[in-house]
């Protein structure tokens, strides 16, 4: 794409998929406006990397839609002092909206090629406030825990309770919820202790987190 068509094509992003959606933070709108999401899709894809689709990505993964990562920004009220974790990387580029908004950012994915494309991506844009890390969240010890702010970009069948327990009182964690096609966008904050609040926040199908954890089953 030109500069043109990326800069039309990320204005019609914003107005025609993520404002009707409800999506109003000032300081998300200016981010998604900002950071060019053409540079993070494969490059067969990347004349629809603004379009309201799951881009593909490899792995059997892809970039959430659009309109999904917005709310998802809008809904953990991110602050510039934030430590961030995400889970999944992925293309990076929810990475890099999550690095301009928070101060930190930890990201993990369990493919190797992710993180390093991930990695140059952001070094060419110059955004240097992340960490990124090869592994499995579920399992792997996470530096700069515990988090104020917590994103998991695949749906999960039941929310772990490792994810809980990695934030920080007041944080707020976001992941889809459930198995489809009943799947809910949902938005955790850490009360104090172990006094959580939970809140549904819209219904939506998105692919699943990898080696998330499977609700047990039911005996008769």
């Amino acid at each position: 794409m030109t500069a043109f068509d990326s800069e039309r094509a990320r204005f019609n992003m914003v107005e025609q998929q993520i404002r009707p959606w409800e999506v109003i933070d000032p300081r998300v709108l200016d981010v998604l406006q900002r950071v060019p999401r053409e540079q993070f899709a494969p490059p067969a894809y990347r004349a629809l990397a603004y379009a309201d689709i799951e881009v593909p990505l490899g792995h059997g993964e892809t970039m959430l839609a659009p309109k999904i990562e917005a709310k998802l920004l809008q809904a953990l009220a991110i602050q510039p002092t934030d430590r961030v974790l995400e889970i999944g990387t992925g293309s990076g580029y929810l990475t890099a909206c999550l690095a301009h908004l928070g101060g930190h950012v930890v990201t993990v994915d369990r493919h190797a090629d992710f993180v390093a494309e991930a990695q140059a991506r952001l070094a060419e844009l110059g955004i240097g406030n992340v960490e990124l890390l090869t592994g499995d969240a579920l399992a792997a010890d996470l530096p700069g825990a515990p988090f104020d702010v917590i994103a998991v970009t695949g749906s999960v069948p039941v929310l772990p309770e490792r994810f809980q327990a990695l934030l920080n009182e007041g944080g707020r964690l976001f992941a889809v919820v459930g198995e489809p096609p009943a799947q809910e966008a949902t938005l955790l904050t850490r009360v104090r202790g172990e006094v959580y609040r939970r809140e549904a926040l819209f219904e939506t199908v998105v692919p699943p987190l990898t080696g998330a954890p499977k609700p047990a089953a039911f005996v008769f």
